[in-house]
């Protein structure tokens, strides 16, 4: 079993950089691929980025490559999204994902996190 807990949401302006963080219980966390979706109002949960267990793997959804970048410390079972150059259109509900494959994936996760919300103004 893994908990998520995702913390660093908030309200930011346009243009501006949030880093959210999700750190993971039990110790099988270094052997999961993990990862960020999000949720806007009115509509279906969506990938957002992934990332292998060592960290050598990465993935991005198209709306978000060359802004957002995922990373992982393994040895503190945490896993983070630096958010930059945010639009009105990146506010949602965003949700930490684990994966019991190691390997980047774009499908539904193993465990959630309970979401932490982002708020971009225009």
């Amino acid at each position: 079993q893994v908990q998520l807990v995702e913390s660093g949401g908030g309200l930011v302006q346009a243009g501006g950089s949030l880093r959210l963080a999700c750190a993971a219980s039990g110790r099988t966390f270094s052997s999961y691929a993990m990862g960020w979706f999000r949720q806007a109002p009115g509509k279906e949960r969506e990938f957002v980025a992934t990332i292998s267990w060592s960290g050598g793997g990465i993935d991005y959804a198209d709306s978000v490559k060359g802004r957002f970048t995922i990373s992982r410390n393994n040895a503190e079972n945490t896993v983070y999204l630096q958010m930059n150059s945010l639009k009105p259109e990146d506010t949602a509900v965003y949700y930490c994902a684990a994966h019991r494959n190691r390997f980047v994936v774009r499908t539904a996760p193993d465990y959630w996190g309970q979401g932490t919300q982002v708020t971009v103004s225009s």
